[in-house]
Parts: structure tokens; sequence; C-alpha cells
């Protein structure tokens, strides 16, 4: 009667631990694609995706249009107070909600790959930094700011049109220069994004010429 407890204890633990590795997650399999034409290649189970490399002009282009947006953001928030215009309130309304989403967009890219957030701008004592060549392409002067500032009506709704479509010209430069950059542009997340600014601020510079042309 022993040995036919013993087998039968045996037979059943052996039940049990095959039930459990069956319960066990099978190790993942890693595959790398292959180029085009090549075969796909299987990797170690601990390999752990890196992301791609990014050049120079990748985290400059990053960081100068945060401080690019920050301007059109800060020319939106003074819709409110110096114009009563519904189209323009509308079209500020989206400028703003879309470029601090941006914003929040390239803050998190650049610090997920070690980056600071903002240039680190290296100038000779007495280097007047308030000048326009410091600036990004199409921002706003102080000059142009403080008069857009003082602007009331009529005259701030032109005054913003016009400096805004200055403002997304400039955007769209940056992209050109993004791209024109050996090297640069090839992180995919910054491909979309990078191509998303030049496409909606083309269809924003039409609305705002539109906008312009109808004026009395």
């Amino acid at each position: 009667m022993k040995p036919f407890c013993f087998i039968a204890g045996c037979a059943l633990a052996c039940l049990l631990s095959l039930s459990v590795a069956a319960q066990e997650p099978a190790p993942p399999v890693v595959v790398q694609p292959g180029a085009p034409g090549q075969p796909t290649k299987t990797l170690p189970s601990e390999t752990r995706p890196t992301l791609p490399a990014v050049s120079p002009a990748d985290v400059e282009f990053m960081q100068g249009m945060i401080m690019h947006h920050a301007q059109a953001v800060e020319m939106t928030a003074l819709i409110d107070s110096h114009t009563t215009n519904k189209k323009l309130h509308t079209l500020g309304a989206r400028i703003s909600r879309s470029q601090s989403s941006e914003m929040e967009f390239m803050k998190r890219w650049l610090m997920a790959r070690g980056q600071p957030t903002s240039h680190t701008m290296h100038h000779m004592p007495g280097m007047d930094m308030s000048s326009h060549s410091m600036l990004m392409p199409g921002m706003l002067s102080p000059k142009q700011m403080a008069a857009l500032k003082r602007a009331k009506g009529e005259q701030f709704d032109n005054l913003f049109l016009t400096g805004m479509i200055q403002h997304h010209s400039g955007a769209l430069t940056m992209v050109k220069d993004l791209f024109d950059s050996a090297g640069a542009g090839q992180d995919a997340e910054l491909f979309n994004f990078a191509t998303e600014v030049d496409s909606g601020q083309r269809a924003e510079i039409k609305i705002m010429q539109t906008m312009l042309s109808e004026k009395p």
C-alpha cells in the first residue's frame, strides 16, 4: 500500500508542478525588424527599448519652439481685454489651446532625453539680449509687443493679425531649418510634431490673411 501511495504522491506532485509551470508567463520574445529585404532578428529577452539618438539641431529646435510658442500664448492673452472681435476671440482661443499643449509635449520630449527645456544663451557682457536678432525667427520684438499692448479695438486686431502671421511664418522657417540640417528630424515623435506645426500654422496663416482682407 505504501509504494502505491508514494507513486500516487509523486504523480500528483508532477501534475501540480506542470500546472504551475503552465500558469507562469513565458519570457517575452523581442523581435527587431530587419531592414528592407532583410530578415527579422530575435533579441535576448532582457533587451530593453532605448530612445533614438537626437542631434543638437533637434534639441535646439524644441527649445527654441518652446520660447516661440510662449510668446504666441502671451499675445493671445491680450485679446480679452483689448478687443471685442468675436472671430479674433475664437482664433486666439484656438492658438492658445494648441500651443500650450504643444509646449507641454516639447518639455516632456526634452526631459525624457535629459535635455534642458530652455536655451542656455552665452553672451558677452553688455550685449543687448532684448534685440530682435536674439529672438527666434518671426518673434515680435519688444517694441512690437509694446505697441500691441497699447493698442485697442480695430488697431489691436490689425496689429495682432499681422504680428501673428509674422510669428507663424517664423515657425515655418524653423521647421524648414530643422529638416535642412544634416541628421536632424529623424526621431519619429519630433518628425510628426514638426510636420503638424508646419501644416497647422500654414492653415492658420490663411485664416488670418482672410480676416485681414475682410476688414474695411
